[in-house]
């Protein structure tokens, strides 16, 4: 039997899941997601997704890419968007009518490991002549570089209800209270919750895998990493109301009980 999945789905800062297609298999990548729902329906159904063939080796036609996004609306979710990849699939968007989004593409290039482009040198300028000092002017002493600011992390001390939705934008996050059943913590770095966490806890939303989440009492909803997810239905029970920390390794999210 083949374990690896056709579609890894990730899931986005603002809770747009990712689909990235690895195997172009329309049957299996709907039987896929359709298990998904099955078993987090208050995650997945009717839950924005955002289709990225960036991992393909070629674009698959509008007649295929239609079937995929059919069988994905019939599997309970809704495809909202292509992440940007080629002009291609820019090609492709337009005879789908989806728009592009080219900040999950960025998102799994960096999470890959990706290098950035190298830099252009710097333009070799001809040495200009300096004037010799006038001996009646001192010279001004440089002033020395700033030191660079310390990242502050994000406290939230008003519990977090349901619909909200609080973002620490590179940093951490510390709720000092409660975040509820249908609420949304994310952060950059690393989520530390000190009250019960049962909504979705998202860390390392911009690719950081040495991201963790710590909480007081778990019941979360969806617990998520540099994009890898969980959901309570994958989660031990004996974990559940338990304080618990979170961690990415090997791909995988990893939960263990705090002491």
């Amino acid at each position: 039997m083949d374990y690896e999945q056709a579609g890894e789905l990730k899931i986005g800062q603002v809770g747009i899941a990712n689909l990235r297609i690895r195997t172009l298999d329309v049957e299996r990548l709907v039987e896929e997601m359709r298990s998904r729902v099955q078993r987090a329906p208050n995650m997945f159904g009717r839950a924005a997704v955002v289709i990225d063939f960036g991992g393909l080796s070629q674009t698959p036609d509008a007649g295929t890419a239609q079937a995929l996004l059919d069988g994905l609306r019939a599997a309970g979710v809704l495809p909202v968007a292509l992440a940007y990849g080629t002009s291609e699939t820019d090609r492709l968007a337009q005879a789908l009518g989806l728009p592009l989004l080219a900040k999950f593409r960025a998102s799994y290039e960096r999470a890959d490991g990706a290098a950035p482009e190298a830099a252009a040198p710097p333009r070799r300028e001809a040495p200009a002549v300096a004037p010799a000092p006038e001996p009646a002017r001192a010279r001004a002493a440089a002033p020395a570089p700033a030191a660079p600011a310390a990242s502050v992390g994000m406290i939230q001390s008003a519990p977090v209800r349901s619909g909200q939705q609080i973002y620490a934008d590179n940093r951490d996050l510390t709720v000092l209270t409660t975040v509820g059943a249908g609420a949304e913590v994310i952060a950059d770095g690393s989520v530390h919750i000190y009250g019960p966490l049962r909504g979705r806890a998202l860390a390392g939303a911009q690719g950081n895998e040495k991201a963790r989440i710590f909480c007081r009492e778990f019941h979360a909803e969806l617990v998520a990493i540099a994009g890898h997810y969980k959901v309570l239905e994958d989660i031990p029970k004996e974990l559940r109301g338990k304080a618990v920390q979170i961690w990415l390794e090997d791909e995988q999210i990893k939960i263990a009980a705090l002491d």
